[in-house]
């Protein structure tokens, strides 16, 4: 047997002081009567036991009584022990009677009146509670024909909103169905001619038709103005309409009369020449004005549609307000400012305005001039503008985008142009086409695109030399932004096509 190792009592009164369960404190206390074992030893960050009453259930109180949890846990003998041991104390608890409480019937309003009779196939009922109703009769003995009705009706007013089908047993009736079953409604239809005689006479009804006569005579005039529904076209048009009649992009259905009236929407917003008057601008700022929106157009990436409403707003705004050549870029972002408002999906800020202008303008000079811009134009910005209608004319007569696109780099060239202001958008739109089409080298001007433009050849050839003229002049270079856009391949570089001469148009 090995040797007994001799404990030192400085480690003996450590262990005693500090409560170390250890081997060395067994050892020490050997010579005690108590049995010594050796204790499972803990983790030095494990939770007490003491702290168990403060773990949380999963839906119960957080504060658990440990006595109550052990009691419950105990047998039945265990439970009657525990008991009896701890000491009980008598509580004696008092009665409190309430007072008994009347109720008082007051009489009802009407209440001695005598009781209508029961309908047919019902009875009076009077009830525990005193109270007298009127339920049906399920004794009383009625007629099959009668049964048979009244089914019929109970399945007709039955209305099912959580049915999505209809079925034989679910009736839809509709307001109007409901309405003409009303009395009031039976008995107007069952009084005849004689009282449709007798409305017409009266001076009321008179009035009323005579309005209603008026209203249909403005709507004719309009209609005939405008060439509201006439989409009857020749034998020798392709109806493009009507091979795009199930595409809901096309809007085939309503796309002509759309276009007729913006065209009859263009005298509305006719730019005289307003030039003569501007004292302190030139066309050539004109020009230069024109081309920094392009490039604000380019920089932000807008929609070109946004770019042709900003100038047409700039033309508006000069021909009837004189404007000092410091403010005239003022004019022209606000107008790209109000346009990208009404064009884009996510308009620039006014921030991004002011900083393209390189902080020449405040805020509050650029949104007063917004105002100013919007009372001119009347709060009316639905203004026709000729990329809307190349659009269109070049749908119809399916052109390809190449062809398109030296169309569109015609056109917007000619906004820099100040000659083609007083020119409707349709025409310029026709124009632009015919000169594209020419350059190409593809076919002339077809029965198609008369018939959609609504112009002859003759009627547009002014326009046609206007911006072939427009196109052959060199370039200058404070004037390159529409040529370097045009230029680059995205464009398919329509800017270096051949030019014609006027006499091969």
């Amino acid at each position: 047997m090995a040797p007994t190792k001799s404990v030192h009592p400085m480690l003996s009164e450590l262990a005693s002081r500090h409560t170390i369960s250890t081997r060395s404190r067994a050892i020490a206390n050997c010579g005690q009567t108590k049995d010594v074992s050796r204790t499972k030893r803990k983790a030095d960050c494990s939770p007490s036991k003491e702290n168990k009453a403060n773990k949380r259930t999963a839906f119960g109180d957080r504060n658990v009584n440990v006595n109550d949890l052990k009691i419950k846990a105990l047998d039945d003998k265990h439970k009657v022990g525990l008991k009896s041991s701890l000491p009980v104390k008598k509580v004696t608890v008092q009665v409190k009677t309430l007072t008994s409480v009347k109720t008082i019937l007051k009489p009802r309003q009407n209440e001695n009146l005598l009781a209508p009779p029961p309908a047919p196939g019902h009875k009076i009922v009077t009830r525990a509670t005193g109270k007298t109703v009127i339920v049906p009769d399920q004794t009383a003995q009625k007629p099959k024909e009668v049964l048979k009705d009244s089914t019929n009706a109970n399945k007709a007013n039955k209305r099912l909103s959580n049915e999505f089908e209809k079925t034989e047993e679910t009736l839809y009736c509709t307001a109007l169905e409901d309405v003409n079953d009303t009395p009031y409604f039976s008995a107007k239809k069952h009084q005849g001619t004689r009282s449709e005689k007798s409305t017409e006479s009266s001076p009321c009804n008179n009035g009323e038709q005579a309005s209603a006569n008026n209203i249909s005579l403005v709507a004719e005039q309009i209609e005939t103005r405008l060439n509201l529904g006439n989409h009857e076209v020749p034998y020798d048009v392709e109806d493009y309409d009507k091979e795009n009649w199930d595409d809901i992009f096309q809007v085939s259905h309503y796309a002509m009369d759309i276009f007729n009236y913006l065209k009859d929407r263009e005298a509305s917003f006719q730019i005289p020449d307003y030039m003569d008057r501007q004292i302190c601008l030139t066309r050539w700022m004109r020009s230069l004005l024109v081309d920094w929106m392009v490039e604000i157009q380019e920089s932000f990436e807008l929609n070109h549609e946004t770019l042709y409403l900003g100038v047409k707003l700039v033309d508006m705004y000069l021909s009837r307000m004189t404007v000092g050549k410091e403010t005239l870029q003022l004019v022209g972002a606000a107008a790209m400012f109000i346009a990208s408002k009404y064009d884009e999906r996510i308009p620039p800020s006014v921030d991004d305005f002011l900083y393209i202008c390189d902080g020449a303008y405040s805020r509050r000079e650029l949104i007063r001039m917004e105002m100013n811009l919007l009372k001119i134009c009347g709060f009316d910005l639905g203004i026709p503008i000729s990329y809307r209608f190349l659009r269109r004319y070049a749908r119809c007569a399916k052109i390809s985008m190449p062809v398109l696109t030296l169309a569109r780099y015609i056109l917007e060239y000619s906004l820099m142009d100040y000659k083609t202001v007083t020119i409707r958008d349709s025409k310029l739109a026709s124009a632009a086409l015919y000169l594209a089409l020419k350059m190409k080298k593809i076919s002339g001007w077809t029965p198609t695109l008369e018939f959609y433009t609504g112009y002859s050849l003759m009627e547009i050839m002014q326009v046609v030399f206007l911006l072939n003229n427009g196109i052959s002049q060199p370039p200058k270079s404070q004037l390159m932004t529409v040529r370097n856009k045009y230029s680059h391949k995205i464009f398919f570089e329509v800017a270096r096509t051949p030019l014609v001469k006027n006499e091969d148009l």
